[in-house]
């Protein structure tokens, strides 16, 4: 990411964009949140589908098991994205942010948590760690000098984005949050990197039920027009595949 959150630039789109392709190859599907061939780009200032706000009574685990299957997103996934919306939506309700959009950033950013051999643990942890490639300057990425000594990402020299939503840790200083009050901000850990992510997003007063100021707040995480529309496919297609969230 280039500018605030960070993306590794090209390499997150790459690993990923090869990952899809390979599903493509071997069973000739897309992976729910990809776009196909033949859509149009969306437009910037397009807004997404509308989803209702999740419920403050609403149980979140029964719902992501509901919205797991139609959507494709890991159900421990989903119980950090909405846990996240709901905290945003308490702190700045008038930036209405919805889960849709958190998941798809972490659907562009690591598969939610799955890029390479990494999974989510019981907990949300990603295991092993999501470490990005050093920003050092070469093709394709910016050059971000080490922050904090390679306390997040191991690397002393140069900075690396971190965790599943893809955090520089000098970004993590300022929106780090504890998602699920353990008493810890992780990067690694999906609850508090969605928080974080959701902060970061309803910066500077946006509200992302809006068109523009959706894009605002995804360029802003990333300042790439192709990123943004990555983005915005996957939480149009979230938002419209998910069942209502309505207590059955």
């Amino acid at each position: 990411m280039r500018g605030g959150v960070v993306q590794i630039a090209g390499l997150v789109v790459m690993l990923v964009g090869a990952a899809i392709a390979a599903v493509v190859l071997l069973t000739g599907v897309l992976r729910q949140g990809e776009r196909t061939d033949d859509e149009p780009l969306p437009e910037r200032g397009t807004p997404i589908a509308h989803l209702a706000p999740l419920p403050a009574d609403l149980d979140l685990q029964a719902w992501s098991g509901r919205v797991a299957g139609p959507t494709g997103v890991p159900a421990r996934a989903l119980t950090a994205y909405g846990a996240a919306e709901r905290r945003q939506r308490a702190a700045t309700p008038n930036c209405r942010l919805s889960w849709a959009t958190l998941a798809a950033v972490g659907r562009v950013e690591s598969d939610h948590g799955r890029l390479g051999d990494t999974h989510l643990d019981a907990d949300g942890v990603a295991r092993p760690p999501v470490i990005g490639v050093p920003l050092d300057g070469s093709s394709g990425v910016a050059e971000i000098p080490d922050t904090d000594g390679g306390r997040l990402d191991g690397d002393p020299a140069q900075d690396r984005a971190v965790g599943p939503m893809q955090f520089l840790p000098g970004t993590w200083a300022r929106f780090g949050a504890d998602g699920d009050g353990d008493g810890t901000r992780d990067p690694q850990d999906l609850d508090d990197a969605a928080a974080a992510a959701a902060a970061y997003l309803c910066a500077d007063g946006r509200d992302t039920a809006d068109g523009d100021g959706w894009w605002d707040g995804v360029l802003a995480y990333n300042r790439s027009l192709d990123y943004a529309r990555r983005v915005w496919t996957a939480a149009d297609r979230y938002a419209t595949a998910a069942p209502s969230t309505a207590t059955p």
